[in-house]
């Protein structure tokens, strides 16, 4: 259908749905605004909360447990999701809202323009009808004249009293008005000829044109109306494949939450070393008491009546009995020997590869600044070598305070590795070569930078340390059996040396460190890698 000819009255009505079409594309744009603005919000409020529990952490407050690496994981994740939202806020805002914005202006711009073509159109023909009106008025007074000065002139040519003159003068006027009048009637035919004429392209040309100038702005505007919906979609689905990656995410850093791990960090974070106290022997002070034989008061046995040594009872309980109660507090050493034997060992492997990361630096730098010598030396024009020999002693002075501060640590190390090798079960510990960085220790327990090496040398007893604990201690028994595949020399002190295809008794299971205790037929004992043998555990003894 055609504004142009189905519409051509209605003019006005026209002009009323055009403005509301313009001011309902603007209320649409109005809606998109505030949508955006809500996801603006939104992913600022995100952000800010992601900020809030996720504050900035030391290197030494770094999460370990699972649970909380998975919070972080999906904080990460929320981070990112409130970066999609963004995403969305500024393509609505481009594609869409500043689109409608645009295509406002243009349509009341393109309306203005029609309609001002209308009503020129419309103020045309009024002008043509008001000339057509006017000489049609004039017609008709003329007739009215010419009228009467015909009913004068007949009145005086009747009456026989008249004088000729008079009669004459009535005849003229009569002829006057009567000439008047065919010229109103002339103009007023030839105004009524153009004002039908101009009529005609009114409603059949000029208006059916504007008319379908307006069709046709409000039907693209309807049509720009259901683009923008379609984009309004669009940038939501846009951004869906990477919204749905990240709630992925925060499911897959749901599963990674391993209760069982975490209890493992518990241990490991504050295992002292220490061992339970053991019993309280009885004392008895009835010793020098004479009985008699009818004397009904049982009397101790003689081999409970063994007078302990405080030394190792009330001494080493004292020791101890802290961790049942509130630890006490002690000062900060150098040598954390204020620690617990097992937190005392962690912060020293800490302490060694802080060093050794920062000693590889100054490696580094003294090579760099070596070759850039050896550059300058060769192409003078380049630099004076004699002006990096300053920074080269420099890095070679602190090389050397690395390389002491690492050996001291080292000494200190080997001395709670020590102790903790002699209590208990004697066991190594596990936690040496899981936090050992590669390339400081081979399998023999010598320095090298070789990164293949796996295992690290079993820590060696002091020999005096706590013999008086161990002096009864009976061979452990066999766990299991094992078969070499391949020889091991065994140089260090606590290895054990195996040939190929040699068959041992296993009596200690790899504790996490890649050695493993195990004896020969003849009885001697020491520790194997693991890595080198092929075990076979009793059934009655996995697990245990």
């Amino acid at each position: 259908m055609s504004w142009g000819t189905e519409l051509w009255d209605q003019f006005e009505n026209l002009d009323k749905h055009t403005q509301w079409g313009i001011d309902f594309l603007e209320r649409y744009a109005k809606f998109v605004k505030e949508r955006l603005e809500i996801e603006q919000t939104y992913a600022k409020q995100l952000r800010n909360l992601v900020k809030k529990y996720c504050p900035k952490r030391s290197k030494d407050d770094e999460p370990r447990f699972s649970s909380c690496l998975s919070f972080y994981a999906i904080l990460n994740e929320l981070n990112d999701y409130a970066g999609q939202r963004e995403i969305v806020a500024e393509e609505m805002g481009h594609k869409v809202y500043g689109e409608l914005m645009r295509y406002s202006q243009e349509l009341k711009s393109e309306r203005k323009h029609h309609l001002q073509e209308g009503r020129k159109a419309q103020q045309y023909l009024d002008h043509c009808w008001k000339q057509m009106d006017n000489s049609k008025k004039k017609f008709e007074r003329e007739c009215k004249e010419a009228e009467k000065s015909q009913i004068s002139y007949e009145r005086l040519d009747n009456d026989i009293n008249a004088t000729k003159s008079e009669v004459e003068k009535s005849k003229s006027q009569l002829y006057l008005r009567t000439h008047m009048a065919d010229e109103s009637k002339n103009e007023y035919a030839a105004q009524l000829q153009t004002f039908n004429k101009e009529q005609w392209k009114h409603f059949n040309v000029a208006i059916p044109q504007i008319f379908k100038n307006l069709q046709d702005m409000d039907e693209r505007r309807t049509v720009k109306l259901g683009e923008t919906y379609r984009s309004f979609a669009e940038v939501e689905r846009r951004v869906t494949p990477i919204v749905s990656k990240c709630l992925d995410g925060m499911v897959m850093a749901a599963k990674s939450v391993d209760e069982r791990r975490d209890s493992g960090i518990v241990v490991e974070s504050f295992k002292s070393g220490f061992e339970p106290p053991g019993d309280f022997p009885f004392e008895d002070y009835s010793q020098n008491i004479y009985r008699t034989g009818s004397d009904g008061t049982i009397s101790t046995p003689k081999n409970e009546a063994v007078r302990p040594d405080p030394k190792h009872s009330m001494g080493k309980a004292k020791n101890k009995l802290w961790l049942f109660g509130k630890k006490p507090k002690a000062p900060t050493l150098e040598d954390f020997s204020h620690l617990p034997p097992e937190q005392r060992r962690k912060r020293l492997q800490q302490r060694i590869d802080e060093l050794s990361k920062e000693l590889q630096k100054e490696v580094d730098q003294r090579d760099a600044l070596n070759k850039m010598k050896d550059v300058y030396e060769k192409n003078p024009q380049m630099g004076d070598p004699v002006s990096l020999q300053p920074k080269i002693s420099e890095t070679m002075c602190t090389m050397e305070r690395l390389r002491s501060e690492i050996h001291k640590n080292e000494s200190w190390l080997s001395e709670v590795e020590g102790k903790q090798s002699s209590r208990g079960d004697r066991r190594p510990s596990a936690e040496v070569n899981h936090h050992a960085p590669h390339g400081r220790e081979s399998p023999e327990g010598s320095y090298t930078d070789d990164p293949s090496q796996e295992h690290r040398s079993p820590p060696q007893p002091d020999p005096h340390e706590f013999d008086d604990e161990f002096d009864d201690d009976d061979p452990l028994p066999a766990i299991g059996h094992c078969k070499a595949l391949y020889a091991f020399d065994g140089q260090n002190e606590g290895t054990l040396v195996m040939k190929e295809d040699e068959v041992l008794y296993i009596i200690e299971e790899d504790k996490g460190d890649g050695w493993t205790r195990a004896r020969k037929q003849g009885g001697e004992e020491g520790y194997v890698p693991t890595s080198y043998v092929e075990i076979t555990l009793e059934k009655n003894s996995k697990g245990s």
